[in-house]
C-alpha cells in the first residue's frame, strides 16, 4: 500500500462502473457520510464472501446510521453481479478490471498471478474521503469484525456530527436560538435529505 494512504489522508476519488455498468465517483457514493470501502480480490475468494456475508448482516445498521458502503474489485460485472445478489447485499460493487486501484495503490497480491488480484483491505472513510483506519486482509483476521466495525463508525460519527450529544453545554440552547446548521439533517442540503428519504 502506498505510504500516503494512512489515517488523516485523503483517499483517491476513483471513478469506476458499478455493477449496472454506471461509472460512479466515491465521492458520489459517499455524499456526506462515513463510509466503509472494501478492496476486496474478488467472486472466487472465499474470505472476500465471508467477510460480505457479514457486511449483509450489519447492512440494516449501516442503513439507519447514515452510513455507506462499497465494495471494488477486479471482477468483471458478470462475477460482480453475482457475488453481490448471491450475498444479497444491497450497497453498490465496482468494477476495477483494469487495475486501475491496484496499481495506483500498489496492493498487487503478486503470490496470485493466476487471478492478478488487490489484496484486500478494508478502509474507513470520514466524510471526503478522509481516512479514518485501515485494515490489511491478506489473512482473514486481519479484517474487521463487525464489532470494529461498529468501533470505529461510533468514533468517525462521534469526530463529524455535530450534535452527536444533544446534552452537550449549548445544544439546546443553540437549537432555541434557530441555529440549526449544527443539527442533522438541517445541516446537509436539503436535496441530499430528499433523496435519501426516497
Amino acid at each position: 500500500m502506498r505510504d500516503d494512504i494512512r489515517p488523516g489522508a485523503k483517499f483517491p476519488d476513483y471513478e469506476l462502473p458499478d455493477h449496472t455498468g454506471k461509472r460512479r465517483k466515491l465521492s458520489e457514493l459517499q455524499g456526506t457520510d462515513p463510509m466503509i470501502l472494501v478492496l476486496s480480490r474478488g467472486a472466487y475468494c472465499p474470505k472476500d464472501r465471508q467477510q460480505h456475508r457479514l457486511l449483509v448482516e450489519l447492512e440494516p445498521e449501516i442503513g439507519v446510521a447514515y452510513t455507506k458502503i462499497v465494495t471494488v474489485s477486479t471482477d468483471g460485472l458478470l462475477e460482480l453481479n453475482e457475488m453481490r445478489n448471491g450475498l444479497g447485499a444491497h450497497w453498490p460493487f465496482l468494477s476495477d478490471v483494469g487495475r486501475i486501484i491496484q496499481k495506483d495503490l500498489d496492493v498487487a497480491e503478486y503470490t496470485d498471478p493466476q487471478h492478478n488480484p488487490m489484496i484486500p483491505h478494508t478502509i474507513l472513510l470520514e466524510p471526503g474521503l478522509v481516512i479514518h483506519s485501515v485494515y490489511n486482509g491478506y489473512w482473514y483476521w486481519g479484517r474487521p469484525s463487525n464489532d470494529d466495525l461498529r468501533h470505529d463508525l461510533r468514533a468517525i460519527t462521534q469526530k463529524v456530527r455535530p450534535d452527536w450529544d444533544l446534552g452537550a453545554p449549548g445544544m439546546r440552547e443553540a437549537w432555541d436560538r434557530g441555529e440549526k446548521a449544527r443539527f442533522w439533517p438541517y445541516g446537509r442540503p436539503f436535496k441530499e435529505v430528499l433523496a435519501e428519504a426516497s
